[in-house]
C-alpha cells in the first residue's frame, strides 16, 4: 500500500531550466536547506522530501513579470513560463491545514528563481480529509434552515455598513423580511463595534425575525459576522443560537485557518466564510492562488457558504472567474468526504444577471446577493424582492426574462431602471 501524499499544482514562471526551479522548490519546501547537509542524505529525512510527480512548459516571455527575481549569469535570459506539480507524503505534516498552507505556498513566494508564482490547486488524501468535520450544512443544510427548495435564496447585505445601531438596523431588517427576503447578512465591516454592539444587534434584529416567523411560518435566515478572537467568537455563536438564529458569518482571511477551524469546531448553525481580502490572493495573474486551491482550505476547515463574486460585478473579477469559482464550491472534493458548499454571489447583482448566471452555472444552489437591486428598486424593496426572485422563475422555467416581465411589473420596473444604470 502506497503512503498517502498532498499534491500541489503550479503556474511558474522562471528564467532558470523549468526543472531546476521545480528542484528548488522542492527542496526548499521539504528537507532543502541553503547549505548542503550531511543529515540531508540520511534515509529517514529522505523519506519525508517532496517529490516532483510533473513539469510542463509552456510558453516564453522576453522579460519578468515580477521584481525581484534573478536570472543565470553569462546569457541572455528567456523567461519560461510552466506548470509543476510537486507532492508531499502527509507524515512530512500530518493532517493540519496550518501546516499545509505553511508547506504548500510558504517561502516559495519569495525564491529569487520565481518571477510569478500561482498555487493552482491542492489535493488531499482521504486521511487529511477524515481529521477534519468540513461543512455542517452545505447546500443542503442551507436550504433547510431558509425553507428555500428550489430557487437560489434571494438576499441581500445590510447597507450602509456602518453607522446604524441595532435599532435602526432591525428596521431595515423588518422590511426585508416583511419583502419575503430569504438571506440577510451583515457587512463585513459591522461586527462588535460601539455604535452596534454585537449582542444588541442580534437582539434586536432576532426579535423582528422570530416575530415574522411566528407570524408568516417561514424564518429568513441571517448571518451575523461575529469576527473575533476566537474565544469572542464562541461567546458570539452561542448568543445567535440563544436568540433563534440559523447562521453565523466570519471574516476567514481575518481570522485565519486555526480560528475558523476553533470556531468550526464549536458551531452548531452555518457558517458564512466572507472572502474580503481575496483581491491580494487573485488579482496578480504572475501571483497568488487560484480559487480552487484557496476555496477547498476553507472547505475542509468547515464553512458553508463562500463568496465568489457575480457576473458584471463592481470588482476587478470578471464574470467568468466567478462562474468558475462557483462551480468549484459545488464539486465533491471526494466521494467520501465531498465537502461542496453553497457558493455566494453578490457585488452588483440584481434580476438582470439572474438568466445568464444560471446558464453559465448550470445549477440554481446558491445565495443571489442584491444591495441596490434590491433596496433600490424604484418601487420598494418588496418590488426589489419580487424582481430578483421572478427573474430566477423565469430561468430555471426557460422563459426569457422579457417575457416574465409582461406579466411581473416589478420585474419590467427593474429591468427598465437598473438596465439603463448597470447594463
Amino acid at each position: 500500500m502506497s503512503e498517502p501524499r498532498f499534491t500541489a499544482r503550479y503556474w511558474l514562471e522562471t528564467a532558470f531550466p523549468v526543472e531546476e526551479t521545480a528542484a528548488a522548490m522542492a527542496g526548499e519546501q521539504s528537507t532543502g536547506t541553503f547549505l548542503k547537509l550531511a543529515s540531508e542524505a540520511d534515509p529517514l529525512v529522505q523519506q519525508q522530501a517532496a517529490r516532483i510527480e510533473a513539469v510542463s512548459v509552456l510558453d516564453e516571455v522576453a522579460t519578468p513579470s515580477l521584481p525581484g527575481a534573478v536570472a543565470p549569469k553569462g546569457i541572455a535570459p528567456v523567461w519560461r513560463r510552466a506548470e509543476v506539480t510537486l507532492s508531499w507524503p502527509l507524515d512530512s505534516i500530518g493532517p493540519s491545514l496550518p501546516n499545509l498552507l505553511a508547506t504548500v505556498a510558504g517561502n516559495l513566494f519569495e525564491l529569487r528563481e520565481l518571477s510569478g508564482l500561482r498555487l493552482l490547486d491542492i489535493t488531499l488524501p482521504q486521511q487529511f480529509l477524515d481529521r477534519y468535520p468540513g461543512p455542517a450544512f452545505g447546500v443542503s443544510g442551507t436550504r433547510r434552515l431558509a425553507g428555500v427548495e428550489r430557487l437560489p435564496l434571494i438576499g441581500t447585505i445590510i447597507k450602509p455598513s456602518v453607522g446604524l445601531d441595532a435599532a435602526r438596523t432591525a428596521e431595515a431588517v423588518a422590511k426585508l423580511v416583511d419583502a419575503g427576503i430569504d438571506f440577510i447578512k451583515d457587512d463585513e465591516l459591522q461586527s462588535d463595534g460601539p455604535a452596534c454592539p454585537f449582542e444588541a444587534r442580534v437582539d434586536a434584529v432576532m426579535r423582528v425575525i422570530n416575530d415574522r416567523a411566528q407570524r408568516f411560518g417561514r424564518k429568513a435566515m441571517y448571518a451575523f459576522n461575529l469576527t473575533g478572537e476566537i474565544d469572542q467568537m464562541r461567546r458570539r455563536h452561542d448568543i445567535v443560537v440563544a436568540a433563534g438564529g440559523t447562521c453565523v458569518m466570519a471574516s476567514v482571511n481575518s481570522v485565519g485557518l486555526a480560528g475558523f477551524s476553533a470556531l468550526r469546531t464549536h458551531a452548531t448553525l452555518p457558517i458564512h466564510a466572507h472572502r474580503n481580502g481575496w483581491g491580494a490572493f487573485y488579482r496578480s495573474p504572475a501571483l497568488g492562488f487560484d480559487y480552487r486551491a484557496w476555496s477547498k482550505l476553507w472547505r475542509v476547515a468547515g464553512a458553508d457558504h463562500m463568496h465568489v463574486n457575480g457576473l458584471r460585478n463592481k470588482f476587478a473579477e470578471d464574470g467568468t472567474s466567478s462562474i468558475a469559482s462557483a462551480r468549484a464550491c459545488l464539486t465533491p472534493l471526494t466521494e467520501a468526504t465531498p465537502a461542496t458548499v453553497m457558493p455566494v454571489f453578490s457585488s452588483g447583482q440584481w434580476a438582470g444577471q439572474a438568466g445568464e448566471t444560471y446558464e453559465r452555472l448550470g445549477s440554481a444552489d446558491l445565495i443571489y446577493a442584491c444591495g441596490g437591486g434590491i433596496v433600490g428598486h424604484p418601487d420598494g424593496v418588496a418590488a426589489g424582492v419580487e424582481s430578483v426572485r421572478a427573474a430566477w422563475e423565469a430561468a430555471m422555467d426557460g422563459e426569457t426574462v422579457e417575457a416574465r416581465s409582461a406579466r411581473t411589473p416589478a420585474l419590467a420596473t427593474a429591468l427598465q431602471f437598473f438596465g439603463k444604470v448597470r447594463g
